[in-house]
């Protein structure tokens, strides 16, 4: 057995119960062969210990304490600077049980090819030992998890992102099951990197790779990939969604989750502000989430949602005070900045920041930077990564709701599914029934933005924002909504919204942002059955009398135009979803087909 010359429980000395953990850690440590292992406890002491170890280490630099107190800057690879699809794995003892979205590669191919990756990798480091858990630690929705890793960064911003330490591992007692994540940097080799999954054993391998989205395994390899998996087993769902609370005049608040993909609008709609004239009326927004949401039916047969993260990971660049008030005030303290320009006075800035450019900092990948630098075919320079990250402690966020620490969870009244279409969806449509809905989800697409891979304009299939985070075959998925919908005695409306519909010259038609919540409000009216809405053949639309739309100066020609339905695109569209569908064959649930079907006929 391979000898460990220093076991480090920083602080009192917690109490490993679990012998499982145990055999755990220590076979996971003869294989990385670390210098010592260091047994994380959650306290603020330990936090400072490891801050001041990154800081000294080079891992971290720490910022100035005026303009960003407690907060510190990381700078990663250039080469590991987001998720890494291709290298991203389902590992099933059937290909079928992974589907033919996920990349799937047999568990003891997975284990074999990865094991020499791991061979060593963590000598002359130490192996950090964190117990965390998804979920409140006291709510029916916890799952324990225990990630291995060598990397101080990863340490600390899980810190911020679960709820880590000596309560999870009293939750998982002596004979707990949890999560088992390994992961190691090794040396960064792109030709070396490998994130695998392993449902059937509840077991995450992670090797290559420093990036958040690779290596926070607790985040979307747990709690989307893994838990999805759990779900389907277990009767709950894990969801790629935020959750919201809307507050009315009279203090009531109902609840909404919404999934949507990249560039959508997701985190604006998370920490949503109000415009004037409905924050004077009492007029609020409350956030519970911002990017997961884990869903069950409660007793009372209504679907309940928690969120299991703690903190928020999110893109820097063109966040700003117009843009998103509430993430530049939840970011100013506290922080782990990641790949954004550092500046002379270890200050930090992005494009889409507010105010001038410094004159000069050291960019993303640690290299001299000015304003108007341009690489030899001209193009700019960028100071931060376009997928540059800040954690942040969710708490902060000056919208952060109370009702975050309900045990239950908070009561969902309506779901939302977002896209970005230039015309093909409207505004806002509402699905007639949870099945029609369950199709709603299952059939979303969005046009590619010039920030994503791939040809601008093409339409892009993501099922309810699920795509690269489903842990299991996408028929059974779409099967498992069905089902929990027959399980719901007052299921959720469903509801598609499109911020993103352009007029012929290419000009936005709806003015987005804080003005989305006249959108949400029409929703609230349509839960609470005070307006009438109109059908058109793919759901149910808002009458421009029953929008609130005071201040907008909105014509009837710019409000048919948010609304008009092109069959000749829709027929379009219904030929792309049914080759992608196709792709599933006969595990495609017959009504997902019985409703592509319906709308065929409603659109002839």
């Amino acid at each position: 057995m391979y000898f460990i010359s220093s076991f480090d429980y920083t602080g009192d000395e917690m109490k490993i119960t679990n012998k499982k953990l145990k055999n755990w850690v220590q076979k996971m440590a003869t294989l990385c062969q670390p210098d010592r292992l260091v047994w994380l406890n959650g306290s603020n002491q330990e936090k400072r210990r490891l801050e001041t170890e990154a800081v000294k280490s080079g891992e971290l630099v720490k910022l100035n304490e005026k303009k960003w107190p407690g907060s510190f800057y990381h700078r990663s690879h250039f080469l590991d600077v987001a998720r890494t699809e291709s290298l991203t794995f389902i590992c099933t003892k059937s290909q079928e049980e992974a589907g033919p979205t996920n990349n799937w590669m047999a568990p003891s191919q997975a284990y074999a090819k990865a094991r020499p990756y791991f061979q060593g990798a963590m000598k002359k480091r130490a192996m950090y030992v964190l117990p965390f858990s998804m979920g409140l630690v006291n709510s029916p929705f916890a799952k324990i998890g225990v990630q291995l890793t060598d990397s101080l960064y990863v340490a600390l911003n899980m810190r911020i992102m679960t709820h880590l330490g000596e309560a999870a591992l009293k939750k998982l007692g002596p004979e707990g099951d949890f999560t088992k994540c390994l992961h190691s940097k090794a040396n960064l080799d792109e030709k070396k990197r490998l994130i695998l999954h392993f449902p059937e054993d509840n077991t995450i391998w992670s090797v290559g790779s420093g990036y958040g989205g690779n290596a926070l395994l607790g985040k979307k390899c747990m709690a989307l990939r893994i838990a999805s998996f759990m779900g389907e087993k277990e009767g709950w769902m894990a969801e790629h969604m935020l959750i919201v609370g809307i507050e009315d005049p009279k203090g009531r608040i109902t609840y909404l989750a919404a999934a949507f993909p990249s560039a959508c609008g997701k985190t604006n709609l998370a920490m949503l502000i109000p415009p004037e004239i409905f924050r004077k009326k009492g007029y609020k927004i409350w956030t519970v989430g911002d990017d997961i949401a884990w869903l069950r039916i409660g007793k009372d047969g209504s679907l309940y949602a928690q969120n299991p993260e703690t903190g928020i990971f999110g893109v820097v660049p063109g966040t700003n005070n117009k843009t998103n008030p509430h993430a530049v005030a939840t970011m100013r303290k506290n922080t782990i900045f990641t790949n954004v320009l550092l500046t002379k006075d270890r200050s930090v800035w992005w494009e889409g920041v507010k105010g001038p450019a410094p004159q000069e900092g050291i960019s993303w990948k640690g290299e001299p930077w000015r304003p108007g630098l341009t690489d030899e075919k001209g193009i700019p320079i960028l100071g931060a990564h376009p997928n540059s990250r800040f954690t942040a402690p969710l708490i902060q966020c000056p919208s952060f709701s109370k009702h975050y620490f309900d045990t239950k969870g908070v009561p969902i009244s309506a779901l939302i599914f977002g896209a970005r279409h230039a015309s093909l969806s409207p505004l806002v449509y509402e699905a007639r029934d949870w099945e029609h809905g369950v199709y709603v989800g299952a059939s979303m697409s969005s046009e590619r933005t010039a920030a994503q891979v791939g040809k601008l304009g093409e339409v892009r299939r993501d099922p309810m924002a699920m795509l690269p985070f489903c842990g299991y075959n996408m028929a059974a998925y779409f099967q498992h909504w069905l089902d929990i919908g027959k399980g719901l005695k007052k299921p959720p409306r469903i509801f598609h919204v499109n911020w993103f519909r352009k007029d012929p010259q290419g000009r936005f038609l709806w003015p987005g942002f804080g003005e989305n919540i006249r959108v949400l409000l029409w929703m609230l009216d349509r839960l609470n059955n005070r307006v009438p809405a109109k059908e058109i053949p793919i759901g149910l639309i808002p009458n421009k009398t029953d929008m609130n739309l005071t201040g907008l100066n909105m014509s009837d020609e710019q409000w048919d135009a948010l609304f008009q339905l092109n069959r000749e695109e829709w027929l379009k569209d219904l030929n792309n979803q049914k080759e992608f569908f196709a792709t599933f064959g006969r595990g495609l649930p017959e009504e997902i087909l019985g409703q592509q079907e319906k709308l065929l006929q409603k659109l002839k």
